[in-house]
């Protein structure tokens, strides 16, 4: 099976090759075709896409990389698209559905059908998909279409064919479904399009739901308030939201393969966490760890901020950075089996005349939640992060 795969991978660079680049090499980026040529992973995403059928795989390939020189996607930056794409909030990531699939969130109330500014719009969407692919190739999507409130002058099918082109053709493999919520009954046509769109083998991908039947894909910590959700996150900008990309809690546990567990169990007796203090540049910080007397942890992303449980500070140690001094420096102590201490603290201190917005990064979300994982801190002042243990989770041996 392995070597029919590798057949079939060199089969299609040969005949790419011979059949597409001789003619013309300005049609592609060269960082494209050069990627094609050593990336496995990448053709044998088309390759499984079109069944295995090389002849729709390179036709696939062609219009893919055409696309992505035509748009640039090599350089697409959030210096190059304009700010109020980021501004309004109408697409960006955040969260993870039930199986642990990252989630890709359209509001559809927010956008507003504009030929104008509509390249900017796909860009944009360009510019998260290729970011995600970057930092979890491979790894599926959730697409989230919130139609809650919108009306006729926001449903542009341009725009919805071209996200469904984005997983059709530029990005395969990684659409897990698109989940459509609250979908107005006079875009019932409209909708029927885009089921030819998708295509018969991915049609069964699409998900109309409603405020009772949304939890069947989301459980209620990644939805927000008007979907009967408790996620208290709000979108705003700078910076990115959900720059962390890390294996969630889902419902059936950690959405990793054997391999990715295995390896966090042999990491698990020394890891780390960094937070990422950011202003207009970033400033890399010192890493400290999580342990209780015997045992040593990581970190977990979690919400908003919480209680603040004053009597585990530990100011000790602190380290002092540029923008932040970070205490303790270096270790977060859970305490005993005796004591039963279940979260510390550790506060940061802005020193600077400038708001500073930080994150925090982990990579043992099953062990750990942080609240908050994102959020600023004013001039002069300091905010307590706190670190519990998940629910049903026990880390004395």
């Amino acid at each position: 099976m392995a070597d029919e795969k590798e057949k079939l991978i060199q089969e299609t660079r040969k005949r790419f090759t011979q059949e597409y680049i001789q003619d013309s090499t300005s049609k592609y980026d060269s960082r494209d075709v050069e990627r094609l040529q050593n990336d496995d992973a990448w053709v044998e995403s088309y390759l499984l896409w079109r069944h295995n059928v090389v002849e729709e795989a390179l036709k696939m390939i062609d219009e893919s990389l055409r696309w992505r020189k035509e748009i640039n996607i090599n350089d697409l930056s959030e210096s190059v698209i304009p700010r109020w794409c980021f501004d309004v909030g109408a697409t960006y990531l955040h969260g993870y559905d039930k199986e642990g699939n990252k989630l890709l969130w359209l509001r559809v109330k927010l956008h507003v059908r504009d030929n104008k500014t509509n390249e900017d719009k796909k860009k944009c969407v360009a510019f998260w998909l290729e970011r995600y692919a970057k930092r979890e190739p491979g790894k599926l999507l959730t697409v989230v279409f919130d139609m809650a409130e919108c009306g006729l002058s926001n449903v542009d099918m341009d725009f919805v064919r071209f996200v469904i082109n984005c997983f059709k053709i530029y990005y395969p493999r990684y659409l897990s479904k698109i989940v459509i919520f609250e979908m107005p009954w006079i875009m019932n046509a409209a909708f029927k399009i885009v089921k030819g769109w998708l295509g018969p083998e991915a049609i069964n991908m699409l998900k109309f739901v409603n405020r009772n039947e949304i939890q069947d894909y989301v459980s209620a910590e990644y939805l927000p308030p008007h979907m009967g959700g408790t996620d208290p996150f709000k979108y705003s900008y700078p910076p990115l939201p959900d720059d962390d990309f890390q294996t969630p809690i889902c419902e059936n546990g950690p959405a990793s393969c054997e391999d990715e567990l295995e390896s966090k169990e042999e990491s698990e007796v020394d890891t780390r966490d960094t937070v990422d203090s950011i202003t207009s540049e970033e400033s890399a910080l010192k890493p400290r760890k999580l342990h209780s007397t015997e045992d040593h942890y990581r970190h977990d992303d979690g919400e908003k901020p919480d209680a603040k449980p004053k009597n585990n500070r530990r100011t000790s140690t602190i380290f002092k950075g540029a923008l932040l001094h970070i205490s303790p420096a270096e270790e977060l102590h859970f305490g005993s089996k005796e004591s039963g201490e279940r979260k510390c603290v550790i506060v940061l201190n802005n020193v600077t005349k400038n708001t500073v917005a930080f994150k925090v990064r982990t990579t043992a979300p099953d062990k750990f939640r942080v609240k908050p994982s994102n959020s600023s801190c004013e001039p002069g002042s300091t905010v307590d992060i706190v670190v519990s243990l998940h629910a049903g989770n026990s880390y004395f041996p």
